[in-house]
Parts: C-alpha cells; structure tokens; sequence
C-alpha cells in the first residue's frame, strides 16, 4: 500500500462495520460521515442532541433517512453513551465529534464501559509523504508525553498492531534518537538501544526494531551508508518511533505544512480504534482516519 486512498479500496473488501460517534453535530464530521456512506464504507450511529445533529446534518445536505445511519438522541454524557454503544457491541469502531479528547478518553478509561486492555493508548499515524515510495508510521505524536521503556515497548506493539492490518507483516521499526551512537547523558539513545536488544531476543515481536537512529538515517539510505550504518531497518524504516511528544508533534506538523503529507492517524491499545482527529482537521483526513480505523478493526 503506497497510498492512503489505497485504505479505501481495502476497506470494501471488510465486512461492513458500524462507527459510533461522540456528539456528531460537527459539520466537518458530518461530512466525512457522508462521503463515507456515499461510498459505502460502513455505517454510523450518531450520538449526541438530535435536534442539533440534523441541523448540522441540513447544512452539509447529509440524508439523515439513510439506512446506514442511525441516531441515538443524547443529551448528558455524549461520550460514555458512544463509548457504550461499543461495549454494547453495537458498534466497533468510536469516532470522537463535537466533544474534548479528555472527556472522550475519560468515557474509554471508564470502569463499567470503557473500553481498557490493559495496555498504554497511544497515537499512530500513517503519512503519505509525496516525496517518499511507501507510506510512513509515526508514533507517539499526541499522547504519551514522556514515554518509559516499557511503554515504548507498547507503542510499538500497538503500531505493529495497526501495520498488520493494512498488510505489512513486519514492519521496519527506528527508534529515532539525536545521533546514531549511544550517549550515556541522552535517555533517547539508550532506550534506543535496549528496544532493539529486547525486539532480537523476542521480547517484542512483529517487527524488526533498530536505534539509536537519527531522523536522517532512518529515512535515508544514502544517509545511512554516510554513516557506515548497515541493518535492515536504515534508510528503509516503516515506523519512526520517537523519544518524546515534542519530536513526534514536530515530526507530524512539519510532514504537514513543509511536505503537504496526507495523514490518517488513530489511537490504539482499545478494545476499539478510536478516530481522535483534531476539529482543525480537514474531512478529508478524517475519511482517511475514518477508513484506517475500518481496516485495523479485525486485529483489535
């Protein structure tokens, strides 16, 4: 897969799912939302104030008759009611509209209904880079602030999760770091280091995981042999894992706005993807987010 419209074609192959979405009386959301039923991508149910999703739904002319779309009228805590659709099991996957991501993600952590495994949630996104022959992960860019060992080791094993199911097998992992050498007085690279020992002796599985790599030699194979780097990950990787939330949502906006990268990005370590797109996102991420969530379903 080299694109993400490529998402799209996969997910007519899946069997049809349905998505429940948190206060669906957003525009961009609705928009999303009808493309996705105009191209028979899956189903929805709607939840949140009826009477403000129709006529959110009236200004993007969405057809709220359509049998692919139903709504649950709800007016106290949007976000459990959609979170609990999916406990519910009357929907699979959960698509965040109108609502914070704390009050979402507070719904998914609940108790009763939530949706826990135990695992660290983390953000995974797959960019299309014009510049590059293959499409790119990117993880964590919005969750994890300041992530240990072990939940590097989760982050990576909830991107595998995701890059099986959009049919790489074993996904290329660099755990970026500043330099491509251990240094004792930066955590990065020394993280870097014990990830890739630990992905050798089977305590991370699914992938090939190498680091410390620096963001060039990761990417670059002409970088890497500058640097006398020779591995199956150099040059070729699939998955920049970064130390910390500031490189990954610099990574992630400078694909954006210096690159024009198309993105789809979803959280996983839930019994359920989420969609957890940005109000600031365009529909057209969000479809895209939207399908890679619709694809990944069956390996969570």
């Amino acid at each position: 897969m080299k694109t993400l419209a490529a998402l799209k074609n996969q997910v007519h192959q899946e069997q049809k799912q349905v998505v429940s979405v948190a206060n669906a009386a957003d525009t961009e959301v609705l928009i999303a939302v009808k493309t996705a039923v105009s191209e028979e991508l899956c189903s929805f149910l709607l939840v949140g104030n009826e009477a403000d999703i129709k006529t959110a739904a009236k200004q993007v002319e969405l057809d709220l008759t359509s049998s692919a779309i139903r709504i649950q009228h709800e007016t106290s805590d949007v976000s459990l009611a959609a979170v609990k659709a999916i406990h519910d099991k009357q929907a699979q996957i959960l698509m965040k509209g109108n609502v914070s991501t704390k009050s979402l993600l507070k719904a998914v952590l609940h108790k009763e209904y939530g949706l826990r495994t135990g695992r660290v949630l983390s953000h995974v996104a797959l960019f299309e880079v014009p510049s590059q022959d293959r499409l790119i992960f990117l993880t964590d860019a919005a969750m994890n602030i300041d992530p240990s060992l072990q939940e590097k080791v989760e982050i990576i094993q909830n991107t595998v999760q995701v890059a099986s199911a959009i049919g790489l097998d074993l996904p290329k992992v660099a755990s970026i770091a500043p330099v491509e050498v251990v240094n004792e007085a930066m955590q990065s690279t020394i993280d870097a280091a014990i990830l890739t020992q630990m992905q050798k002796r089977g305590q991370i599985q699914g992938c090939l995981v190498d680091g410390p790599l620096a963001f060039d030699n990761a990417v670059s194979i002409e970088a890497a042999k500058q640097k006398g780097i020779t591995s199956d990950v150099a040059g070729k990787a699939d998955v920049l894992l970064v130390p910390t939330i500031d490189v990954g949502n610099a990574l992630y906006k400078s694909f954006m706005y210096f690159s024009q990268a198309k993105v789809a990005a979803i959280v996983s370590g839930a019994k359920a993807p989420i969609v957890l797109t940005s109000r600031a996102d365009s529909a057209e991420s969000k479809l895209y987010s939207l399908s890679l969530a619709l694809v990944s379903s069956k390996t969570f």
